[in-house]
């Protein structure tokens, strides 16, 4: 298949083509580019970058061929090894890097990856950054160092110690409390970087823990995407281990779900919910998700006194309104936390602090909790697209049928109707449409995404 372009990076499978695929070829000449619009955009700057990278079987030889690149075009770069996304942005900063890079292809299964490029603030880059470096790609506008102008490789293995220590830290951590509340939690990392992280995370929080796929091979012991789906062993184990709950995280840590006692899922949606919930109890204020995230976080927001603002999906555009809007606490619905009081990126890290925090303070079961929120049930769906496909033109068409309605077009389209909801649009990062819906009842979504999957295919076969 075809390389994926988008805000979130460079992403694809390995081996092949080049161009197809992610190979080593297509590794070099885009952290080329990356290098080439740093030595354009700061010209009389020595240039740091810091990378890390999720176990990825891939990590490691993406990872050489890009440090090599960069210290082949003068670049120095401070080398975490094995890490995970948010704390790679929290290095940017403490660095005073020029911009860093995470080679994660996050939720995908083990045989992608990808090259995700930050600025200098350790966010992700902008869409007009992103497009700057395709066009440096395209023109293969290259210039390498001379031999007594080359970077150079700093090895740094302190970033997740000291990440940790930043969220132990945050006014909001209660360490006292969840201390004190004696908690036992099963965590699934997926075998990935969350097994060296939340270990150090959990031990300093003084929570009892039961690792399940928590070393760090790269060989995923399931999808690696934390739905309900993929996570029966960890809902059987806490259940057997009559564990407190279940945290589950992606393989590069920005992502975070949780399992109640009972090994039911508390919901990736209301991750962000509860998290939220906790920060504007101590600090009232405004709330960012994204267009398709729950109406739960909306309803939370306004009853603590706050106003919410949805933005177009993808971490950059979350941070974006954030910032316009002076949100105290942001995310996205797959479990992608934003506190800004650390830094402006997703990170489970935080997560995990906040929800056991809030536990811990209200002294109710994760079942509970889940109870004292507004009850909405979503429906998360796709179609795999053709490359012929005009999409713009299909969701245009929908846009259509339905202005009546009064659809939000700034991402794909969403039809708000009473209490529930549709959002239809193109993946950043695979070839497919995403159907997403929310109701009250978890038959009124999934009837609604029925209607609409009928409606695209309707669409797509005329």
């Amino acid at each position: 298949m075809t390389i994926i372009k988008s805000i979130s990076g460079i992403r694809g499978t390995i081996g092949g083509k080049p161009e197809e695929n992610l190979t080593p070829i297509d590794a070099v000449k885009y952290a080329a580019s990356y290098g080439t619009f740093l030595k354009k955009k700061y010209p009389d700057k020595v240039i740091k970058v810091v990378i890390g990278r999720d176990a990825r079987i891939s990590g490691k030889m993406i990872q050489n061929l890009v440090q090599n690149t960069l210290i082949g075009m003068g670049i120095n770069c401070i080398d975490l090894g094995l890490s995970t996304t948010p704390t790679v942005e929290i290095a940017v900063t403490k660095e005073k890097a020029l911009g860093g890079i995470v080679l994660t292809a996050s939720h995908n299964p083990r045989n992608w990856n990808a090259l995700k490029f930050l600025n200098k603030d350790g966010e992700f880059l902008s869409a007009s950054d992103g497009d700057e470096i395709l066009l440096i790609t395209e023109k293969n506008d290259f210039d390498f160092s001379k031999i007594d102008n080359l970077g150079d490789i700093k090895l740094n293995s302190s970033y997740m110690d000291y990440h940790v220590k930043e969220v132990l830290n945050l006014m909001y951590t209660n360490i006292k409390a969840i201390q004190k509340s004696n908690f036992t939690v099963v965590i699934d990392c997926v075998n990935s970087t969350g097994g060296i992280i939340l270990p150090k995370l959990l031990e300093k929080l003084g929570v009892n823990y039961i690792p399940l796929y928590c070393e760090p091979t790269g060989e995923f012991s399931h999808n690696p995407e934390p739905l309900e789906e993929n996570l029966t062993d960890l809902s059987r184990a806490v259940i057997s281990n009559k564990a407190d709950l279940g945290i589950v995280v992606d393989p590069d840590v920005d992502r975070l779900a949780f399992i109640d006692e009972n090994g039911k899922m508390f919901g990736e949606e209301y991750t962000l919910v509860a998290c939220a919930d906790y920060i504007l109890s101590k600090n009232p204020g405004n709330t960012v998700s994204n267009l398709s995230s729950t109406l739960a976080l909306s309803e939370v927001t306004k009853k603590q006194g706050g106003e919410y603002f949805a933005s177009a999906v993808g971490e950059v555009h979350v941070v974006e309104l954030m910032k316009k809007t002076n949100a105290i606490i942001g995310g996205e619905g797959n479990g992608g936390i934003i506190l800004p009081e650390l830094h402006y990126g997703r990170d489970a890290i935080v997560g995990i602090a906040l929800f056991l925090s809030l536990l811990a303070e209200k002294k109710v079961s994760v079942s509970r909790l889940k109870k004292t929120y507004p009850q909405y049930y979503s429906s998360k769906n796709k179609i795999t697209l053709n490359p012929n496909i005009n999409l713009d033109k299909l969701l245009l068409k929908i846009s259509e049928k339905y202005k009546n309605d009064n659809p939000i077009t700034i991402d794909g389209v969403k039809i708000n109707f009473t209490n529930s909801w549709v959002h239809m649009r193109k993946s950043n990062t695979e070839p497919i449409i995403r159907i997403y819906t929310e109701a009250p009842l978890k038959d009124d979504a999934k009837k609604l995404a029925d209607k609409f999957i009928l409606e695209l295919k309707n669409l797509l076969g005329s």
